[in-house]
């Protein structure tokens, strides 16, 4: 059942959308809306069908953020569709955002996305694009400049650590997901050994909690910190952590992706809405409780396992801000990628004996629809 809360924000919401109360479409130098509905409805497909790697949350706000009044909910498929907006200005064309993981039977987006045809653009990122041979993608954006993923661990059990360097040293277990190319590139490292490396995480809190602070766990900068000081009672206090980022691993998680095969057919398409995507990325970074309405309203309404709520969509936007998930990278341009941090994570996974599906930077993106002028304000 949707609250109140969320009622009284998507209340707000349609009146901002029906008033053009919400800033107008990006402008491009010839002072042209690169939001035209006629241009977009001509290059598109409607809807414009996006594949996610989960359920909607704050790391997704930018999709949601485009995606206006009067939107549907497919509960049994956990699909979102809704008029395309950005702004408050029409784009012509319906935005279709689609839940990952049980909803895709847990198979990886690029996997998944060979077998539906329907899917125009799909998440992906670094480290898998080098892997899966069969299902390649292209990135054509990143609405993160930094991957959130984290490894935590309880700062009152182990006070002189101040990152996994340290977790390494001092062989402390960590707790992660099977089959994690980072940890295998930490263990060829020497930052990490094979024997502190516990391969047995499901996701939950049950293991952390269970061992009162003796391990660490992958997690999400953007999520886990407000879940276990507020969620999960059981712990009720803060985590201490470091962003696989910050370690060198520097990936793109979660970017657009696109078949290659299609990117000549959606070229017009992706020269008009790569921008868009842009901008909504600014936009939901400086007002995101329109898109966190949404979200929240959707996951209420799929009724599964997972669950959201405001104040952790609001937590997982400050955080984004805050340790540079949202950002401009080196220059002034949100979305766009940089080929010699691709070409280092694929070095990275050479050197630890991983196969990889090339070693060329260039195979797995492009910049070509990237809008150059758009990124956050400095």
């Amino acid at each position: 059942m949707v609250s109140d809360d969320i009622k009284s924000m998507l209340t707000t919401l349609k009146a901002d959308l029906e008033s053009g109360a919400l800033s107008a479409c990006v402008w491009d130098a010839d002072s042209n809306p690169a939001c035209s509905a006629g241009a977009l409805a001509a290059a598109c497909p409607s809807p414009l069908v996006i594949q996610t790697d989960w359920f909607p949350e704050a790391e997704h706000g930018a999709l949601y953020e485009m995606i206006g009044a009067g939107y549907t909910i497919d509960a049994d498929n956990m699909v979102v569709t809704g008029p395309g907006q950005l702004g408050g200005a029409p784009l012509g064309i319906d935005i279709e955002v689609r839940t990952g993981g049980p909803a895709i039977g847990w198979s990886p987006v690029a996997s998944y996305m060979y077998t539906d045809d329907s899917i125009h653009i799909g998440y992906a990122n670094t480290e898998a694009q080098a892997q899966l041979a069969d299902t390649p993608l292209i990135s054509v954006m990143a609405p993160l400049e930094k991957n959130p993923q984290m490894i935590m661990w309880d700062p009152n059990t182990y006070p002189d650590v101040e990152g996994i360097a340290d977790l390494g040293e001092q062989g402390v277990t960590i707790n992660v997901f099977a089959g994690g190319v980072f940890i295998e590139v930490w263990i060829a490292e020497g930052v990490v050994s094979a024997e502190q490396v516990d391969p047995s995480y499901d996701g939950g809190p049950a293991m952390f909690i269970a061992a009162d602070g003796a391990i660490a766990q992958q997690g999400f900068a953007s999520s886990e910190p407000y879940q276990y000081l507020n969620d999960f009672t059981e712990w009720g206090k803060e985590v201490a952590y470091e962003l696989l980022h910050d370690t060198g691993f520097e990936v793109y998680s979660q970017t657009l992706g696109v078949r290659p095969d299609d990117i000549e057919d959606m070229r017009a398409c992706l020269e008009l809405f790569i921008p868009v995507a842009q901008q909504s990325v600014v936009n939901f970074a400086a007002n995101p409780s329109r898109a966190l309405a949404i979200i929240v309203d959707a996951v209420d309404t799929f009724g599964s396992f997972w669950v959201y709520s405001i104040p952790q969509g609001e937590f997982g936007v400050a955080a984004a801000s805050e340790l540079g998930l949202h950002g401009n990278g080196p220059d002034s341009t949100i979305g766009n990628m940089e080929e010699s941090r691709i070409q280092g994570v694929l070095d990275k996974m050479i050197a630890a004996g991983m196969d990889v599906t090339t070693t060329n930077a260039n195979d797995l993106f492009t910049n070509e629809f990237i809008d150059m002028s758009i990124g956050f304000a400095e």
